[in-house]
């Protein structure tokens, strides 16, 4: 069997069943709900009938069973269900209850069991399943899967249900890739932004405020001002306008849009003083203010393409159990823009988005996969313009050689989409830019441009964001840099630390001015802590890029001796010196101290 992305899923799935075959062996009183294979494992869903709850010593147990099971090389059998009513009986007298609801469900979708026998045909478990899964258990290995965690769900994902208990677990072709996943994991939990929130004192999220909706603290409101910055500047170089919107607006506008038919259970509405009284939504999108202020002007097809872009606030209703730090939020900012132009332009405007999005992950040392997400079952307009859309969208990524992957019914119900999957620092895969070509608005809104032919007509839309979220890629950032922003970013650039309070302080304020009269982001530490101590927990703890010390010498030189993160001592430089070796760092934009480069590093 070829081993790739496909067929590892299928050993995921295939591996869940034994996890599932394990747990009732162990505990017969568990009834089975649904057991998938997942982006970077596999988990099942158990009703234990009896009150039990897993604990980590049971999961111990379970992955002991497992292993027992898998060397016995039982096969894997697909069972088509001739009597789906005979089926259904034999789960509920068994107590399946999942089961036979889910069957009841499928039961016109030619359902199927899946069997796992013994070499004498006896069936040692059997689950209902469309598959696929491996001939036989010799395929999994009993030293490349493990059980790593309990979490509670509710069956079918609806709180007003049973809460079930979830065991997740992961599987790979060989132990290596395993040991290589548990490591990441490990790292991951370093590189926690929840975790390093709290330590650097970047963010909260306050009951008394509501769920999702971030403070955000001085010196993440720091990194964010470097990012708005760098966004606001970038998008007047490629010729975008800036414009900003309204929080609210009137319900009608989200009807016209088509919002309140797709989304309305994801608005937040503005509740009514009286009858009398128009409805108002929190604002859950940009882009019908952004259609408005289009169809405030005249158009031709010389004036076009309008690139409008906008830090747009907004905020959309997200179930308690989804909320996660910065990374699942229900208010959040997007950079947001949308660019109208002819379809002779389409394809130049799509790739220009494209550099856009290249260039500014180069910036964070990030790289990117791309998938071509196509019509839903869900969706507006005519076929014939969503099969133009798709073509443009391959067209424009064919036209530069662009590898993607096609990910089939995922676009938005007005259009296909392009979507950016960002790899952080340790591998990990994060959704972040996207490209929308939407032909819907456009014409619920009827907005227009004189083409050559002297004709109205109806201009192509994009939706774009290059980052996503402001609050999710701040929170995919913590991680990737694991805290330690570059200096560009960093909230504190350089702490100057006196190594004698009664004999340096002077001269360490005097460095520290001059630092901050070049536009540094510095602080000056002259607490009673020893010198180390504080050197420590400037470079390790608050992870801040350098740190100037000073003494007798430097105070008699008019020299600071530097300390770089990650590096230690880098060597003594004049104030001024220092001054523009790290403004270049800071003007560059690089990821890299300018330390690692100095001639004293050995």
């Amino acid at each position: 069997m070829e081993k790739n992305n496909e067929t590892l899923s299928v050993l995921r799935h295939s591996t869940s069943h034994i996890m599932a075959q394990a747990v009732q062996s162990l505990f017969p009183n568990a009834k089975l709900a649904i057991g998938p294979s997942v982006a970077d494992g596999f988990y099942y869903d158990f009703d234990l009938t009896d009150g039990h709850t897993f604990t980590q010593e049971d999961l111990d147990k379970i992955e002991e069973k497992m292993k027992e099971i898998v060397k016995q090389n039982l096969t894997f059998e697909r069972y088509e269900i001739p009597d789906v009513d005979a089926q259904i009986k034999k789960f509920k007298d068994e107590g399946e209850i999942y089961k036979a609801e889910l069957l009841e469900e499928h039961r016109n979708d030619n359902p199927t069991l899946y069997l796992t026998k013994d070499k004498d045909g006896n069936v040692l478990f059997n689950d209902l399943c469309a598959g696929p899964h491996l001939p036989n258990t010799s395929y999994i290995k009993a030293n490349a899967f493990k059980l790593l965690k309990i979490a509670g769900a509710y069956w079918r994902g609806n709180e007003k249900n049973k809460m079930l208990q979830r065991i997740y677990g992961t599987a790979f072709w060989n132990k290596e890739d395993l040991q290589n996943y548990l490591h990441m994991l490990d790292e991951a939990a370093k590189r926690d932004h929840r975790k390093l929130g709290k330590q650097l004192d970047l963010f909260s999220v306050r009951e008394e405020v509501g769920p999702g909706l971030v403070l955000w603290h001085p010196a993440l409101a720091t990194v964010r001002e470097q990012i708005e910055n760098y966004w606001r500047e970038e998008h007047r170089k490629r010729g975008y306008v800036i414009v900003n919107t309204p929080q609210i607006a009137k319900s009608t506008l989200w009807e016209i849009s088509g919002h309140m038919d797709h989304y309305k259970e994801n608005m937040f509405f503005i509740q009514k003083d009286d009858e009398s009284d128009d409805q108002y939504v929190v604002k859950p999108m940009n882009c019908p203010f952004h259609i408005l202020i289009y169809q405030a002007n005249r158009y031709s097809y010389r004036s076009l393409p309008l690139r409008m872009a906008e830090l747009g606030t907004v905020y959309r209703k997200e179930k308690s159990g989804a909320l996660s730090g910065l990374t699942r939020v229900q208010g959040f900012t997007q950079d947001d823009a949308h660019i109208f132009c002819t379809p002779e332009q389409l394809v130049d405007e799509i790739n220009g988005v494209i550099d856009f999005v290249a260039d500014t992950m180069k910036i964070f040392n990030m790289t990117f996969e791309v998938e071509l997400s196509t019509r839903p079952d869900s969706y507006v307009g005519e076929i014939e313009n969503w099969n133009k859309a798709e073509a443009g969208l391959k067209e424009a990524m064919d036209r530069r050689g662009m590898k993607y992957d096609i990910n089939e019914g995922d676009g938005a119900f007005y259009g296909p989409k392009i979507d950016f999957k960002i790899r952080d620092a340790i591998g990990r895969m994060w959704q972040c830019a996207t490209i929308q070509l939407d032909f819907n608005l456009p014409e619920r809104f009827n907005i227009k441009y004189q083409d050559k032919d002297g004709q109205m007509k109806t201009p192509l839309m994009l939706h774009r964001v290059i980052f996503g979220s402001m609050e999710r890629f701040h929170g995919i950032l913590i991680e990737h840099y694991a805290g330690s922003f570059p200096a560009w970013l960093a909230p504190t650039q350089v702490n100057v630390i006196p190594i004698s309070n009664e004999k340096h302080t002077d001269y360490a304020e005097v460095v520290y001015k001059k630092l901050r009269d070049a536009g540094l982001r510095a602080t000056l530490d002259d607490r009673s802590e020893s010198m180390n101590y504080k050197i420590r927990e400037s470079l390790h703890d608050k992870k801040i890029p350098y740190v100037c010390v000073v003494g007798d010498r430097e105070t008699q030189d008019g020299t600071v001796s530097v300390r770089a993160r990650g590096i230690g001592q880098v060597g003594t430089f004049k104030i001024e010196e220092f001054i523009d070796k790290l403004n270049e760092e800071i003007k560059t934009r690089s990821n890299d101290s300018f330390a690692k480069k100095h001639s004293n590093i050995l």
